[in-house]
């Protein structure tokens, strides 16, 4: 063998050698950089909730508001409870299965109304348990989203089986203390209505301007978080 022939052959053993190194960089230098979004690649939210969700149309203004670098999901169940001692638990409803398939980037969790009907109240003892199963689920997706738990709207309305009090004195303090101790950001829906009664349209569920209140909210938190960052 020639020198110049045992000099390629260093050169060749020494790529070889530093090969699966340099992958193993640029692999990490891949995992360090910032995700981008756009068009293509949207930052999917999740919008998860009962009728409040379902049917006041704020995930849709909220898609409005974001624009083509977001892709809202509707995941609303009218009647859906935390509670999973309820008729209607969310978490065994289908819309909670096609939240997780939906593989969101962010999830708004907009619970508790429905926990307030009075038939409800023996079981809101577990009302924080129950919410931290639901939470963890959502964590557990391969897209590891971010939670924001979004406090319910007040009840304006004494003609149902809902109670405003117990919703402002239980409910919503439960919630809060849940998100606390997940270390959970919350989006402050309840006191955004402030004394709007004229914002919900039977002294329950959002009328137009209701749903815009919400999706407001809801824009507000999304645009000041540090932590997604669309590409324009």
């Amino acid at each position: 063998m020639n020198k110049k022939t045992k000099q390629v052959s260093v050169v060749i053993a020494i790529v070889m050698l530093l090969s699966p190194l340099a992958v193993f960089e640029i692999r990490n230098l891949q995992n360090m950089r910032p995700q981008t979004f756009s068009p293509q690649n949207p930052v999917r939210i999740a919008c998860v909730g009962d009728s409040i969700t379902e049917v006041s149309g704020y995930p849709s203004v909220l898609q409005s508001l974001l624009g083509d670098n977001y892709m809202v999901g509707n995941f609303g169940v009218s009647g859906s409870t935390v509670s999973l001692n309820s008729w209607k638990p969310y978490m065994d409803q289908p819309e909670f299965e096609k939240a997780e398939a939906f593989e969101p980037d962010i999830v708004v969790i907009m619970l508790g109304t429905n926990d307030d009907l009075i038939g409800l109240h023996k079981y809101n003892e577990s009302f924080e348990d129950d919410f931290a199963k639901l939470v963890t689920s959502f964590q557990q997706l391969k897209s590891n989203p971010q939670i924001w738990i979004a406090e319910s709207p007040p009840i304006f309305s004494n003609s149902s089986d809902l109670s405003p009090a117990y919703l402002a004195n239980t409910i919503i303090p439960k919630t809060q203390d849940l998100a606390n101790q997940m270390n959970l950001p919350t989006i402050d829906v309840y006191d955004a209505f402030g004394n709007h009664s004229d914002y919900l349209q039977d002294g329950v569920h959002p009328n137009s301007q209701g749903a815009d209140l919400i999706a407001t909210e809801v824009y507000n938190t999304i645009d000041s978080s540090d932590n997604i960052n669309p590409t324009p």
